[in-house]
């Protein structure tokens, strides 16, 4: 793991825990994942703003069929 920050933050209970809920995880891997989530959100938004304006070589059947 890279350099880790140790941190102390508020959470409202409730929200602590469904989210551990979610993840079946203790407090320190839910945060993790969550803030994983968090920071994702970037680059899903810029691959949907790609979205049908990429063209491949290949139809999507032919890749498709590479994989078999």
């Amino acid at each position: 793991m890279e350099n880790a920050k140790k941190i102390t933050i508020q959470i409202p209970e409730t929200l602590l825990k469904n989210a551990q809920e979610q993840t079946g995880m203790g407090i320190t891997e839910t945060v993790r994942r969550g803030l994983k989530l968090l920071a994702s959100v970037k680059a899903y938004n810029e691959l949907r703003y790609l979205r049908g304006k990429v063209k491949f070589s290949k139809s999507y059947k032919q890749l498709k069929e590479d994989r078999v």
